[in-house]
């Protein structure tokens, strides 16, 4: 494998994860299929989707930037030969952890530094009735500091050992279609079964509240710091 392969491969996982969050979002805005499965009864704004469509791509545009060239110029740290499954998956947990510990503590100081809720993240509490891709409605800065979750996940991987090109992959792939999912304010019966991840209510209420459920892929976090909502379910 050639780092150009790697970069384009990176590109690929999320260029097909949020093409998929595109039909995701079309599906639950225009039509029916899933309106029994709604947690909030609220009407979508007329043209939301429109409105919100620049940022939409701007924020994805950097995605795909800091990920592929992340991939293209750390790549000699990358283990591009063929790896055991059972390592693979250890590196692809222990990135989601680290993400997630690092999601939770800068997703709360957004909310209790003033400053940063009335400028940087209020932009994303906008979705208050939120559909699959509005995970991509956020200030840039945000979106930017969010992404150093991932850095640090892998980043202490690397102190230990390379890290599978395919862990990165799997990692990219799940992480976006999670979030995809949870900014769906959708309850579907095999998805809301999956146990130790986080639900979409969870990040629901979060958004319906604005406070409160800071965790995105796990719930730990919130019940270790006790702020979870009491009535989440």
């Amino acid at each position: 494998m050639t780092k150009e392969i790697a970069a384009l491969g990176t590109i690929g996982v999320l260029i097909a994860s949020n093409l998929f969050g595109l039909i995701y979002s079309m599906l639950v805005l225009k039509t029916d299929v899933f309106k029994s499965f709604r947690i909030q009864s609220k009407a979508y704004k007329e043209g939301v989707f429109g409105s919100r469509m620049p940022l939409y791509l701007f924020n994805f545009v950097i995605l795909l930037a800091f990920s592929g060239s992340g991939a293209y110029f750390m790549f000699d740290f990358f283990a591009t030969e063929e790896t055991a499954w059972w390592l693979i998956a250890l590196q692809v947990l222990i990135a989601f952890i680290a993400d997630d510990i690092w999601f939770y503590f800068m997703h709360r100081f957004m909310h209790e530094n003033k400053f940063m809720l009335k400028n940087v993240h209020s932009i994303h509490h906008r979705a208050s009735t939120p559909f699959p891709l509005e995970y991509l409605y956020a200030h840039p800065f945000e979106w930017m500091l969010g992404m150093l979750g991932v850095v640090v996940g892998f980043g202490l991987i690397m102190i230990f050992t390379p890290v599978s090109i395919y862990a990165l992959w799997i990692f990219g792939g799940l992480r976006n279609l999670h979030e995809i999912h949870i900014h769906s304010d959708l309850t579907l019966p095999v998805l809301s079964k999956i146990p130790f991840i986080s639900k979409t209510k969870h990040h629901d209420d979060h958004h319906a509240k604005l406070s409160g459920n800071y965790s995105s892929t796990f719930l730990w976090m919130d019940r270790i710091f006790k702020t979870e909502f009491k009535d989440h379910n």
